[in-house]
């Protein structure tokens, strides 16, 4: 993403409070879309593909229109390719983990990047959590416990489902997996250009998925939709996720994100309530009180680092 720049002028904070917001919900209708798809035999390799090819072409159009210069500091090449292969894991695990559990669980588990990022830094020489982030991390942790069900899924004769176990562990992995990209991208490729980031991140998510995809790695994972609505679905992904990714790269030199980031932490609601209506996936009493815990604590935990 581009770093915000004093030259550029920021918009009022209401407009960009409810244009973060907006992209939010583009963000969860494109996981709900790719979970519509998913059920009508879509392979998750062809999702992220078309996903990523079509938003790299709107991005490449950008930076040739702005003339941003494509080099790269030295000793930064591999740090941005790994950074891309992070990405590209980041993407299958999540969508993985999209097909398998409800599409607001696997989000709830994959927004808590916050929490392992400021463990990740703290591990790696950064400095270490105050008593109020550890708070805010407990606070975290027992919402997930809950919105999960974890009491319900151990007392299954006293085992738990393994297609449940797999998805949330998919999740988990993908935030892992981004909290490592944003170090990265804080610690190692801080002298790249945004856009320049962006792009090759792209290229590199799209590149990867269609090797992944050649290769037979993902035996059903280049599928074809099976029906008119999952050709409509991929079709709604590819757009939400595109206009929004595009619309964040745009715009994000004049959204305060330093102030106004804790707003993208509504997707995973927007996700619930379209899982709800769009989906027909239910949680209980207990799953929304955890779900709402989870989502307060990430705004505390975001809004505290980033003041």
């Amino acid at each position: 993403m581009a770093v915000s720049s004093p030259a550029v002028p920021l918009l009022p904070r209401k407009l960009a409070v409810a244009l973060l917001a907006l992209l939010a919900c583009s963000f969860a209708g494109n996981h709900i879309a790719a979970r519509i798809a998913f059920d009508n035999d879509t392979g998750v390799l062809l999702a992220i593909l078309c996903r990523s090819g079509i938003t790299l072409l709107v991005l490449s159009a950008l930076v040739l229109w702005q003339r941003q210069p494509l080099g790269l500091p030295a000793g930064t090449r591999g740090w941005q390719l790994l950074l891309g292969l992070l990405i590209a894991t980041q993407s299958l695990c999540l969508y993985s983990a999209v097909a398998r559990i409800p599409v607001a669980l696997a989000l709830l588990v994959g927004n808590t990047f916050p929490m392992l990022l400021a463990l990740l830094t703290w591990a790696l020489g950064g400095p270490r959590p105050n008593t109020r982030t550890v708070l805010f991390m407990s606070l975290i942790l027992i919402g997930l416990v809950l919105a999960l069900d974890v009491p319900g899924q151990l007392g299954k004769t006293g085992q738990v489902d393994h297609h449940w176990q797999l998805g949330v562990s998919l999740a988990f992995t993908a935030a892992c997996v981004f909290a490592c990209a944003l170090w990265i991208t804080d610690h190692k490729l801080a002298a790249v250009r945004g856009p320049v980031r962006s792009l090759l991140t792209l290229l590199v998510v799209f590149v990867s998925m269609l090797l992944a995809g050649l290769s037979g790695v993902m035996p059903a994972g280049l599928a074809l939709p099976g029906s008119v609505n999952g050709w409509l679905a991929l079709a709604s992904l590819v757009v939400l996720y595109g206009v929004a990714f595009s619309l964040l790269f745009v715009c994000v030199p004049r959204l305060n994100m330093a102030r106004n980031a804790p707003v993208m932490n509504i997707e995973p609601i927007a996700t619930l309530l379209l899982g709800w209506a769009l989906l027909d996936q239910h949680l209980g009493a207990s799953q929304l009180l955890g779900g709402a815990v989870v989502v307060c604590g990430i705004v505390l935990l975001t809004w505290r680092r980033a003041a």
